[in-house]
């Protein structure tokens, strides 16, 4: 099997019919923007004709694939995929096309011989990179009366595994319901990140004159739209490069600004003069800078993977290190507790230690290196039956009751 990503013509063809829309996406337009996402223009219902030239994807409209499988088959040409004893998938050569639709809509109940088989989960790995987890690939039936369990299903997988405590406890709830309105109502992911950016604006322009309140009431409110943007995205297969840009850079660039800000509005109440608290501002954006570029620094030496997925500890300490959330939570105590200067001298202080948390830890990894060879995260060895707690919080997440068995 060929696991480098083809270089020939690559086509689609979509076998059968299935009016399961999940998130508003009929199953071909789902497979069909799945598809367009590694490339692949090409993509027609199997009954209007087979390939001509090059490789097929072949896809079963009665079935629900993950992003990460279609990525998979893409690279992998010629295989056939099965899911037990149930044929899903193949990408195989356009003069096989034929002969494997009708291994795959059961018209054929021998497979096409000389390509090899495989299942989904051996297709692509648990580990995945992009959303910071490990969970089997999983691949279920589109069934009418699993629709609302196969969208928890799509919405609980766009979510990172290992992120903050506020977007991993706090905001799925409220955020599926967001989604689900937008969904209905076609907003695009875009228009959300570009609200959350009005927000961005807005929120540092209240801190600035020290209305805290309404400040962080919109600072909030920012980060659940940043929170929702994403999940949108995801579950409706409408990412775009501008989007990416646009979110990934809000977020790297306004922490520090409202930190600033938040400064700057403290003699509204009686605070010291906002130039006064420079040598603040100055540790809180050292702290951050080097921060962000310590985790690239662990991620460029050590094979590519994030250092909060290293060992089960820099799980547990990316849910509170010094990121906007965290962050905004401790401004939100001294709001509350009136006593606003402590907020900035608490965000400066926990920076500050998060960034030599990460100057260890890129140190340790150096030195492991060195002594023991090339690093790996600890989410590429959890078994399915690890019952640690570090394993059932971050590693996987238990699929909704009504899809175990189907």
């Amino acid at each position: 099997m060929n696991s480098n990503r083809v270089s020939v013509a690559v086509s689609a063809r979509v076998i059968g019919e299935c009016k399961v829309s999940l998130w508003g996406l009929s199953p071909f337009e789902r497979l069909r923007r799945q598809l367009a996402a590694v490339g692949v223009g090409d993509v027609t219902p199997a009954d209007e004709g087979s390939a001509a030239e090059g490789t097929a994807i072949l896809l079963r409209a009665d079935w629900l694939y993950e992003q990460r499988t279609i990525d998979a088959l893409y690279a992998h040409s010629p295989v056939l995929v099965r899911r037990g004893e149930t044929p899903v998938a193949a990408h195989v050569p356009a003069a096989c096309t034929a002969d494997t639709i009708a291994w795959l809509d059961g018209a054929c109940a021998t497979a096409p011989s000389g390509v090899p088989e495989t299942t989904v989960g051996a297709l692509s790995p648990a580990f995945s990179g992009e959303l910071l987890k490990a969970e089997p690939p999983r691949l279920l039936p589109l069934r009418a009366d699993h629709r609302a369990a196969l969208e928890r299903h799509l919405f609980d997988g766009a979510y990172k595994g290992i992120t903050d405590i506020v977007t991993k406890w706090i905001w799925p709830a409220p955020a599926r319901g967001v989604v689900r309105l937008c969904a209905h109502w076609g907003i695009a992911p875009n228009a959300i990140t570009v609200s959350s950016v009005v927000l961005v604006v807005v929120a540092t322009w209240l801190f600035w004159h020290g209305h805290y309140g309404s400040g962080l009431l919109l600072g909030w409110l920012m980060t659940f739209f940043d929170t929702v943007d994403g999940k949108l995205a995801r579950v409706t297969v409408h990412a775009t490069g501008i989007g990416h840009v646009l979110d990934k850079g809000t977020d790297l660039i306004h922490p520090p600004i409202w930190y600033v800000a938040w400064g700057y509005g403290l003699h509204v109440h009686g605070g010291p003069p906002g130039e006064a608290l420079w040598d603040v501002y100055v540790v809180i954006l050292v702290g951050y800078v080097l921060g962000r570029l310590l985790e690239g620094a662990f991620q460029l030496s050590f094979g590519g993977f994030v250092v909060f997925t290293w060992r089960p500890i820099d799980a547990w300490i990316r849910l509170i290190i010094a990121r906007r959330n965290p962050n905004l939570i401790l401004l939100s105590v001294a709001l509350i507790a009136g006593r606003l200067e402590l907020g900035l001298y608490a965000v400066a202080v926990w920076t500050t230690l998060s960034a030599i948390y990460l100057a260890v830890r890129l140190l340790q990894g150096a030195f492991l290196r060195l002594t023991r060879g090339p690093l790996e995260s600890w989410l590429v060895s959890v078994a399915a039956d690890d019952e640690r707690l570090s394993a059932r919080v971050f590693a996987r997440r238990a699929l909704p009751l009504e899809l175990r068995t189907a």
